[in-house]
């Protein structure tokens, strides 16, 4: 192939080659005009069919949509053009040749169910939309990355094949390792604490979760990218901190870099950079402010979870990210520290969009007789765990930490409707392929 210009960069006066997809193709008698796509955008082909050879008028005008072709020949402006210039083509070779009916149309003129453009993955992301999707969500990982540098943070990389789950044996994807039981990881929560004993102190990974839950809503799924920080010598109030920037870092990266994405989405309009302090609202007054909303059938009482009514029924109250954080101990896995003053109240928190929660963490319990306490507390063996907890008897800090959905995250900065919108190949009970 010739060097390639993208279409993007062809300007009046240049001679290029462009190379990419056919997205359509209009005949109007004695002219004819191709719409070449790439991934920056696209340019039109002109073929005036009296100048042009009759062999390369007929191959440009026989291609069949979304077939990959090469053009060659000068750009000349055109105001009426889709970008405003155009190409009249030397030459065209077709490089592969697309079927002529396609499972869905990626100009986006005719609609697809959401199962079939997951099934058709290739094909949807040339459609503007869902590809925009992913350039944000490549934004937002890369901010994080930097923000977690920028605050001290080392990356990690934790095992996703392990011989016990992060909280016992519920929700976990058995494998067979070399004749043994094992797991799929739901979550690097242990390794990463046994990291803030060591000389790195202050980590952070960006990987993917593990988790058998039968759900099958628009907001869960069974493989999940969590976005997790630990750091040793904060309490649960530093480890918030940290969340606030991390997660503004994120919306106005988006912001600053992302503009067309954006406004392809339809998005830009109503998006809101967070100011960076979320209000944290103590578990206690949030149960007292569900209750004062009459969205439930019954009051709630301390030990209850949150129904999704009363999640819709707060986020339409304060209507921007808060914290909920002191919930009660026996809600909260064993690794949670209480606090202080009432052994019944926990450190942990969870940050919470106003749609759904994106954020689960808290101090974490760095003594190894509280720790083993807590084991026996919520039923679970410790020397099952002993890796993990023998080392909380060499010297562990103080430490606290969390673990964000991306998805989530891109669910609700972009509003998307499904959370496998934000996942190029999702994972759920009905989906393993492709």
């Amino acid at each position: 192939m010739q060097d390639r210009t993208f279409t993007a960069d062809a300007e009046p006066g240049d001679d290029v080659t462009v190379a990419g997809w056919v997205h359509e193709v209009r005949d109007l008698g004695g002219i004819a005009f191709l719409i070449l796509r790439d991934k920056t955008g696209k340019i039109q082909v002109k073929f005036e069919k009296d100048e042009l050879d009759d062999d390369l008028v007929e191959r440009g005008l026989s291609v069949h949509r979304e077939s990959v072709i090469q053009v060659s020949g000068p750009v000349e402006e055109e105001p009426r053009a889709p970008t405003g210039v155009e190409v009249t083509p030397d030459s065209l070779e077709t490089i592969a040749e697309a079927d002529p009916e396609l499972p869905l149309d990626p100009s986006g003129k005719v609609d697809a169910e959401l199962s079939t453009r997951l099934d058709n993955r290739t094909l949807d992301l040339r459609k503007d939309e869902p590809k925009a999707i992913f350039e944000v969500r490549a934004e937002v990982l890369a901010a994080v990355r930097d923000q977690f540098r920028e605050l001290g943070g080392t990356e990690i990389n934790t095992p996703k094949i392990v011989a016990t789950g992060t909280e016992g044996g519920t929700e976990l994807f058995p494998i067979t390792y070399f004749g043994r039981e094992a797991f799929m990881n739901q979550s690097p929560q242990l390794f990463k604490q046994l990291m803030v004993g060591s000389g790195l102190e202050r980590v952070f990974e960006i990987g993917p979760i593990f988790r058998a839950e039968e759900h099958n809503t628009p907001r869960h799924l069974n493989e999940a990218t969590s976005i997790d920080f630990e750091s040793a010598f904060i309490d649960a109030d530093g480890a918030m901190d940290v969340l606030e920037e991390v997660v503004t870092a994120a919306y106005e990266s988006v912001w600053e870099n992302a503009q067309s994405q954006l406004e392809t989405l339809g998005v830009a309009d109503d998006f809101t950079v967070p100011d960076g302090e979320f209000e944290r609202i103590t578990y206690e007054e949030i149960i007292e402010m569900v209750n004062a909303t009459g969205a439930l059938d019954e009051q709630l009482v301390w030990g209850d979870d949150l129904p999704t009514e009363a999640e819709k029924a707060l986020g339409e109250e304060l209507g921007e990210h808060y914290f909920i954080t002191n919930w009660p101990s026996a809600v909260k896995p064993f690794y949670i520290k209480d606090t202080d003053h009432d052994p019944d109240v926990s450190t942990g928190f969870d940050l919470m969009h106003p749609r759904l929660e994106l954020v689960s963490g808290g101090q974490r319990e760095h003594r190894y007789e509280k720790l083993i306490a807590g084991f026996e507390q919520q039923g679970l063996d410790p020397d099952a765990f002993e890796y993990y907890t023998k080392m909380f008897r060499y010297g562990m800090p103080p430490h606290a930490g969390w673990g964000l959905g991306a998805e989530r995250l891109i669910m609700t900065m972009l509003d998307l409707d499904n959370i496998r919108e934000a996942v190029i190949f999702p994972r759920d009970r009905q989906r393993l392929s492709p």
